[in-house]
């Protein structure tokens, strides 16, 4: 992402999320950025750069922010069920 100016990113950001509909968190990692940075160019830089394309990112990131909780449940879940199965292997 180096070269981008901050206007650039920022389209570039929200125009990922909204394709592949990934969290914050793996945009941030897929640019090579931090999360404060992703959330500050889709959350205000957008809306004075492109509101239409920053309303349709803040969907995404407002259906994620629905979903994490589950995202959360899952992770915890699969964590478990790998301890249950080393336990069993262990014996």
């Amino acid at each position: 992402m180096k070269g981008l100016s901050i206007e650039e990113r920022a389209i570039a950001v929200a125009q990922y999320i909204i394709e592949t509909e990934d969290t914050v968190r793996g945009a941030a990692r897929r640019f090579g950025i931090s999360k404060s940075s992703i959330h500050k160019d889709v959350s205000q830089r957008l809306i004075k750069i492109n509101y239409p394309l920053a309303m349709e990112v803040r969907k995404v990131l407002d259906k994620n922010k629905a979903e994490r909780h589950i995202r959360g449940g899952m992770a915890t879940k699969l964590k478990y069920s790998h301890c249950k199965e080393e336990q069993l292997q262990a014996k």
